[in-house]
C-alpha cells in the first residue's frame, strides 16, 4: 500500500476544503438554524412528541443525515470529476498506484469534509434542543460508515458524469428526495399503512431509522436492517469502483 500517494491526494483534496473554511462552517449552521426555525417552531409547536421524543430533537438526527449524505456525495464526486474535466486524471492513472489507493485518498477526503459538517449540524443542534445520544459509539459507527458510502457513491457519480449539469443531476432528482422520504422529518408509523410498506422500499429509510436509534433507542426498522443495508451499500459501491477502474469506463476515453 502506497500510503504516500494515498495522503497526497487527501492533503490536496483537503487544502481545498480549507480554503472555503469558514463557507463551509457558516452554511451548514444557518441553513440548520433555518430548519428548526421552520420545522422546530412552526411544525413543533403542533407536535408535541414522536415516539416519546421531543419534535425538535427527533429531526436532529434526520438533518445529520441530510447534509452528511449530501456533502458527502458532492465532494467526492467533484473531487474525481474535476480531474477528469481538466485532464490531470491521466497523470493518476500513469503514476504507481493502484485504484484502491486513488479511492482511499479521494473518499476519505470527501468523507472526512461530509463528517466535519454532521458534526458542526450536531453542535449547531445543541443550541436549539437538549440531545442526549444514548448509543454514542453507534452514532458516531453511522456517521462515519454513512459519510464512506456515500463518498463511494459520489466518486461513482463524478466518474459518470460527462459535464456539470450531469454532476447535480443524482443528488438532486433523486438522493435529496429519497432523503426527505425518507423518514428525515418525521417518523414513518405516522403514515398510512400502504405508505408504511412502500416506504421501506427507501434505502435511506435504514440509514435515518439506524442513526436515530443510537440517539433515543427507537427506531423505525431494526437496527440489524440498518447495519445490512449500509453494508451492502457499501460493498455494492466498491464492486462497481473495481470494475469501473478495471475497464476504464468513462475515465481512459
Amino acid at each position: 500500500m502506497n500510503w504516500a500517494a494515498i495522503w497526497a491526494i487527501y492533503k490536496v483534496e483537503m487544502m481545498r476544503f480549507f480554503r472555503t473554511l469558514a463557507q463551509s462552517f457558516i452554511s451548514p449552521v444557518l441553513s440548520t438554524s433555518l430548519y428548526f426555525v421552520v420545522f422546530g417552531a412552526a411544525i413543533g409547536s403542533r407536535i408535541d412528541q414522536v415516539d416519546g421524543v421531543s419534535y425538535g430533537a427527533f429531526i436532529v438526527p434526520g438533518l445529520v443525515m441530510l447534509s452528511v449524505i449530501t456533502q458527502s456525495i458532492s465532494n467526492a464526486s467533484f473531487g474525481i470529476y474535476f480531474p477528469k474535466f481538466i485532464g490531470t486524471i491521466y497523470e493518476l492513472l500513469s503514476a504507481p498506484i493502484n485504484f484502491l489507493e486513488v479511492v482511499l485518498g479521494f473518499v476519505g477526503a470527501a468523507a472526512t469534509k461530509a463528517l466535519f459538517i454532521g458534526l458542526v449540524i450536531l453542535g449547531t443542534s445543541s443550541f436549539f434542543v437538549d440531545l442526549e445520544i444514548q448509543h454514542p459509539v453507534a452514532m458516531i459507527s453511522f456517521l462515519v460508515l454513512t459519510c464512506l458510502s456515500f463518498a463511494l457513491f459520489g466518486f461513482i457519480i463524478g466518474i459518470w458524469a460527462q459535464n456539470f449539469e450531469q454532476l447535480q443531476l443524482v443528488p438532486l432528482l433523486v438522493v435529496t428526495p429519497l432523503v426527505f422520504l425518507g423518514g428525515s422529518f418525521y417518523s414513518i408509523s405516522m403514515l398510512p399503512a400502504v405508505w408504511q410498506k412502500i416506504t421501506l422500499f427507501n434505502p435511506v429509510v435504514y440509514l435515518i431509522s439506524g442513526f436515530r436509534w443510537s440517539f433515543f433507542g427507537t427506531a423505525d426498522v431494526p437496527i440489524g436492517l440498518s447495519l445490512l443495508a449500509i453494508a451492502t451499500f457499501t460493498c455494492l459501491c466498491l464492486a462497481a469502483i473495481w470494475w469501473i477502474f478495471r475497464t476504464g469506463w468513462r475515465i481512459r476515453n
